[in-house]
């Protein structure tokens, strides 16, 4: 007999895992559909959809029995076997719900209540739609998902003021190393991540503003928006030197900041200190450049220490917002628990509708042919009740011969005696199979 289908979320994230690590798990958006492709094809799995971020990989499936394969299969990855014991998480059915309520309403990110993270959860349901992995069970809980983290930032205060991992990085940036109206900032990078900080770093009056990235088109864009200057990426060590404060976050799998430009840039500015911060996971500037003299480098593991007082200043909100998650995901586990317990009632009910049927085409055949009504009614009663009773009385012979009483206490359930029964020889032949008419 197949095991009911389970609910499974698996995954490493800021919490229990090192940047070292997560940049190993990370998935860009162009392996997405073949990675999906790939776990789904796992034995067991129904369904399957992705959350890759900076601060978190994650798998969502739906899959029969408690899918072993699913550590194995993310564990391995291009340059070796990774071991993940240590760091990996696993939730199943109510608990799995819970864990992406939480995150989708940003109680599970680094930034407590951080936006950013309910558009990335939109994303990957879409490219696990797009990527065809995602069934109607994924699919209603991930809209369950979004609904509660729209109900927890519109009933709780958590939603108030929104902090994003680049403002904390802003803040760091101000509060440890200089005044934004005295820096001027290079910013790598062209995503939701580098937009949000041009905006806080503009906000903040900096002096100049760099944007570099790949496609010179889109650091145009965010540079016009924000009062920035734009250059192609491949310009950046003509550059690098001009930066006080450097931040970084693109989708590239290796560093697009190597020790080398760095060490030139801090000879050719005769070594005035420099601030870089790393938003990104993958890592995008070599972690080593640290080791440099005057240059002071932060990873998104960094930005820990900045979040407190955040974490702090809205733990009520954020204990409220706890409490709408956990109530949504026990009534999400309960609409589930109607809806796989109603398989029953429906195959009953259908059964019923076919003997109904049945019974109705012999009686309008034998009206047809001139037969007198009360024959129609007899046959139609005969042959309804006949239809309905056969699977039920011949099971129930079946459990009587092994000894199986369950079967009989199921029917005292279903048809309880109230009374006495009028019995005769019709009703007791009704029970068997009648000739077909």
């Amino acid at each position: 007999m197949p095991t009911r289908p389970t609910f499974h979320a698996l995954g490493v994230n800021h919490q229990t895992a090192p940047v070292s690590l997560r940049e190993r798990l990370a998935f860009d958006e162009g392996a997405l559909p073949e990675a999906l492709s790939a776990l789904k094809s796992l034995p067991g799995v129904q369904e399957a959809a992705i959350l890759s971020t900076c601060n978190r990989t994650e798998l969502y499936v739906l899959a029969e029995g408690d899918a072993a394969g699913l550590h194995e299969w993310l564990a391995d990855r291009p340059g070796g076997r990774l071991a993940l014991e240590a760091y990996l998480y696993r939730h199943r059915d109510a608990d799995a719900v819970r864990h992406l309520f939480r995150v989708a309403a940003g109680l599970d990110s680094l930034v407590l209540g951080e936006p950013q993270i309910l558009g990335q959860v939109k994303e990957a349901w879409a490219s696990a739609r797009e990527a065809g992995t995602l069934g109607s069970s994924l699919d209603r809980l991930f809209q369950q998902a979004f609904g509660t983290a729209k109900h927890a930032r519109t009933h709780t205060r958590i939603g108030q003021h929104p902090v994003s991992v680049a403002s904390t990085a802003v803040r760091l940036a101000q509060d440890t190393f200089a005044r934004l109206e005295d820096s001027t900032v290079l910013l790598i990078g062209a995503g939701e991540t580098i937009e949000l900080t041009a905006k806080h770093l503009s906000e903040g009056r900096v002096k100049r503003l760099l944007i570099a990235n790949r496609t010179l088109a889109h650091a145009q864009e965010i540079a016009g928006r924000h009062g920035g200057f734009a250059l192609p990426l491949s310009e950046l060590d003509r550059h690098l030197a001009e930066a006080d404060i450097v931040f970084s976050a693109t989708a590239a799998r290796e560093p697009v900041v190597t020790r080398s430009q760095v060490a030139d840039a801090l000879k050719a500015r005769r070594h005035r200190p420099m601030l870089l911060l790393d938003l990104a996971v993958p890592r995008d500037i070599e972690a080593d450049i640290a080791k440099l003299r005057d240059v002071f480098l932060y990873t998104v593991d960094d930005l820990e220490r900045v979040v407190e007082d955040n974490r702090r200043s809205r733990r009520e909100a954020a204990d409220e917002a706890e409490a709408i998650a956990t109530l949504h995901a026990e009534r999400f586990m309960e609409r589930l628990a109607l809806i796989r317990n109603d398989a029953p009632l429906r195959q009953l009910r259908q059964h019923g509708e076919a003997a109904r049927a049945e019974a109705m085409r012999k009686a309008q055949r034998l009206l047809q042919s001139g037969a007198d009504p009360q024959e129609a009614l007899d046959l139609l009663a005969h042959t309804l009740t006949n239809r309905l009773l056969h699977a039920p009385t011949v099971a129930l012979r079946e459990a009587a011969a092994i000894g199986d009483a369950e079967l009989g206490r199921a029917v005292d359930r279903l048809f309880p005696t109230t009374g006495a029964t009028d019995t005769n020889d019709e009703s007791n032949d009704a029970a068997d199979p009648a000739p077909q008419a």
